[in-house]
């Protein structure tokens, strides 16, 4: 696109002198739509054959990246899985998590909150570190943190301990999330985003079924060389995933395109030649990258007020909205799914509820694959898109809220974990659509990171007041959680709906 005034030298993006005057052409559109039918103008204009070899180098770069953002998601996702199994493991010998240490339902569902709160405070500033530096690195040092803090669960004494352990575990990992989003929207242009979001967000669904199927196992070594099954399985999961923190700074390449003038500290290209990799892509390639992907290298440099600019945008807040209601139900389901199976069927063990646990996730994953494609082509119904995803959810629990049986409550839990997996990548994917083409690289960032870091209010909602947290609702199988649920929901496609309305509509000047 002329408008973004960017070449092309040596391999590398640069801006030219006219930067500033393109900006200020850039900002004076007037709607997004325009931005966008410029963008399908580009694509046109390629040859069947470009098209073709577009195609085949998204592939390639699927094959690079989405495994290594898939490895880094289920593992810093796993931990969370993790500390709600713990609650329950070997609970018949009365060495759980909750029992080792003698937790009270408000021990719980503080812990929980807080882990949340270091996740709302810092995703913001982590986001906005990550503009600045090199991104792979960053996303490397995320899992690597998340790896030593879980280690240190194993060696958790108290309730005080274990409560200040979980805020900063969600401290270090904060950024993870919108860090992803962020990266991905370096290496794809937004008609191919949603999809591979999904595809790598299928890790927290594989890892919570995983984490299920790990915690039966563990449980069968609990007391072996004087330690509790949950202590061991906290030891094997923060040594693995320091071990792939460390391998992702050779594993995951860097941005595209240079952006920066080259440091000179010494230092610094001496990390840069042994940690950072070699392109993906040969130069060809990287031509054909650089002209699909040019309208999102402008705008890169930013200031204070650009992101105050951000935070008082409207269109922010029905994103941040539509997050919270999706969010809040899926870690309440995540953090309190093992809860609600026993409750609705006091007579099974430990083991057999971890393992009904991994199938919700499963389902989960099957949604991302069958709905995610269709957000990415036909971007203009988004909002139904995840309306459809939410009402699926809904269904889900009233199902298991009111059917009679177990068996038939279970059903309503694999409803519901099919209709949430497509939700999280719609609404990443589509703030990165609205805020991008105006705000340029910090839109994509601090969009990613306010929607997903304000949204975990969701997970508080679902983790402190909720379930655990709400212990007269365990009388009446949580009935009253699961509704609360629903109507977070309900809010959510609100603000879907007010989304589609306003999106054009709003600082379009």
């Amino acid at each position: 696109m002329s408008s973004s005034s960017i070449h092309h030298r040596k391999g590398s993006i640069v801006m030219n002198g006219d930067m500033e005057s393109s900006d200020r052409e850039s900002r004076m559109l007037k709607s997004l739509d325009v931005e966008e039918h410029a963008i399908e103008q580009e694509q046109q204009s390629y040859t069947e054959a470009e098209k073709r070899q577009l195609d085949k180098l998204y592939r390639k770069l699927d094959l690079r990246i989405i495994p290594a953002l898939w490895c880094l998601y289920f593992l810093t996702s796993f931990g969370s899985n993790c500390y709600g199994l713990t609650l329950t493991m070997n609970a018949e010998t009365k060495h759980s998590l909750i029992d080792s240490l003698q937790l009270t339902t408000h021990d719980t569902s503080t812990a929980s909150a807080l882990y949340y709160v270091g996740y709302i405070i810092f995703d913001v500033p982590m986001n906005l570190i990550m503009t600045k530096v090199s991104p792979q690195s960053w996303l490397a040092r995320i899992v690597i943190s998340v790896g030593l803090v879980y280690t240190c669960y194993s060696a958790v004494g108290s309730a005080g301990a274990l409560i200040a352990l979980r805020f900063i575990s969600g401290t270090v990992g904060a950024g993870t999330w919108p860090g992803m989003s962020y990266y991905v929207s370096l290496w794809y242009p937004n008609d191919r985003s949603t999809r591979r979001i999904g595809y790598y967000f299928t890790a927290a669904q594989i890892s919570a079924a995983v984490a299920g199927l790990v915690s039966a196992g563990f449980q069968k070594i609990d007391g072996n060389r004087g330690y509790y099954g949950w202590q061991w399985m906290y030891m094997v999961y923060g040594v693995i995933t320091i071990t792939v923190g460390i391998s992702l700074l050779w594993w995951l390449p860097d941005r595209p395109f240079k952006v920066h003038e080259e440091s000179n500290n010494k230092l610094m290209q001496l990390y840069s030649k042994y940690f950072t990799p070699r392109h993906p892509l040969n130069d060809d390639d990287r031509e054909l990258h650089r002209r699909d992907l040019e309208h999102r290298y402008k705008l890169l440099q930013w200031t204070w007020k650009d992101v105050v600019n951000i935070l008082t945008d409207l269109r922010l807040w029905p994103l941040t909205i539509m997050y919270f209601g999706v969010v809040g139900t899926g870690f309440g389901l995540a953090v309190f799914g093992t809860t609600i199976i026993k409750a609705n069927d006091p007579s099974l063990t430990s083991i057999q509820v971890s393992l009904l646990y991994a199938p919700i996730w499963l389902f989960d994953l099957a949604g991302i694959l069958i709905i995610t494609p269709f957000a990415d082509k036909f971007k203009r119904l988004r909002a139904l898109t995840f309306s459809f995803a939410c009402v699926i959810i809904i269904v889900g629990m009233i199902v298991t809220t009111y059917a009679k049986g177990p068996w038939n409550r279970y059903a309503g839990l694999l409803i519901a974990g099919f209709g949430l997996g497509p939700t999280v990548p719609i609404c990443m994917s589509w703030s990165a659509e609205i805020f991008q083409p105006r705000y340029g690289d910090v839109g994509t960032a601090v969009s990613a990171a306010i929607v997903s870091g304000l949204g975990n209010l969701g997970s508080v909602t679902a983790t402190y007041a909720l379930y655990r947290g709400w212990p007269a609702d365990a009388k009446r199988l949580y009935q009253y959680s699961n509704m609360m649920l629903v109507l977070m929901l309900g809010v959510s496609i609100v603000a879907s709906g007010i989304c589609h309305l306003i999106r054009n509509k709003v600082r379009q000047q």
